[in-house]
């Protein structure tokens, strides 16, 4: 039964979708992109030979400085896909591993160009597959593959109504990396990318089922506590702050410490009446907490 009702739910996913995209037919193979420039823009692969890159004669062409104008190569061999980096300046990578100088690509894998993110598809359901993955990029943020805003806000208004309706706890924490800019600027927005990845899947593997971790917007996140009254959403908190703070995050031969600044924020039925207002409250909480040195939680 379990697996029917999962079969049933993907089933009214990919219709969903399916209603919105009338008309598209795919091959057996295609590139999606999942973050960056055209998010959502298939890239069909019937030639053996493709290749990426700045200039406009290569087939898919991605016009941004952090791509090189002959960037990468994917070829078929024997029915199976491999990818090898032309010697960019900022290198190729598939599931964040650096393409030296060639990997092979199965299907689901993430390939990093520049400062965009595909995701290879292939195998006889590619267009249920194609589907299903537009239907998960309306929810999911393309880059750390953790909730987005618009998912954020669905869960938060049903959370904010039910905690209204049956007096139940709820907290809220809004995070923000300290100095992120200063990792920017020091070494490059690739990099960048990577930090905020990191930080996420450290945060996100001590999220249950029950609460939601979403980005924000920039290097901002947000954790919904349901059933978590104000000292537990504090030490919680606080149990992040040491993880984040812990975490070494090597990329490219430079090893980098990042810290974060927690807010948080207790709902209150006679001080918030929408959703928006707790999440200003935990920002506001989060403000505190930068300005009193950062590293640290406030609530």
């Amino acid at each position: 039964m379990a697996n029917e009702a999962k079969h049933d739910q993907r089933a009214t996913r990919v219709t969903s979708v399916r209603s919105l995209l009338q008309g598209v037919s795919l091959g057996t193979e295609c590139l999606v992109v999942i973050y960056g420039a055209n998010i959502g823009r298939k890239y069909e692969m019937f030639e053996d030979t493709i290749t990426i890159g700045r200039d406009p004669e290569n087939t898919i062409v991605l016009p941004s400085d952090s791509v090189s104008r002959k960037h990468a190569r994917i070829e078929r061999y024997q029915e199976q896909r491999f990818i090898t980096d032309l010697n960019s300046t900022n290198g190729t990578y598939v599931n964040d591993q650096p393409v030296r100088p060639r990997a092979r690509l199965d299907s689901g894998v993430h390939i990093k160009i520049g400062d965009t993110i595909f995701k290879y598809l292939m195998g006889d359901h590619v267009e249920a597959a194609y589907f299903e993955e537009i239907y998960r990029m309306m929810v999911t943020d393309g880059l750390t593959q953790i909730a987005n805003k618009r998912a954020l806000t669905d869960f938060l208004d049903k959370e904010v109504a039910r905690a209204r309706r049956y007096g139940r706890n709820l907290a809220v924490l809004m995070l923000d990396l300290d100095h992120f800019k200063l990792v920017n600027d020091q070494y490059g927005h690739l990099t960048g990318d990577v930090v905020l990845r990191e930080v996420a899947a450290v945060i996100r593997q001590r999220i249950r089922r029950e609460e939601l971790f979403a980005r924000y917007g920039g290097e901002e996140f947000v954790v919904v506590l349901p059933e978590t009254d104000a000292r537990g959403a504090l030490e919680f908190a606080e149990t992040l702050r040491k993880m984040v703070e812990a975490k070494v995050i090597t990329f490219e031969g430079q090893d980098i410490r990042i810290t974060v600044s927690i807010g948080v924020a207790q709902f209150d039925p006679a001080g918030h009446a929408t959703p928006e207002d707790l999440i200003k409250a935990a920002d506001q909480n989060l403000y505190t907490a930068k300005s009193r040195g950062r590293n640290c939680v406030h609530g």
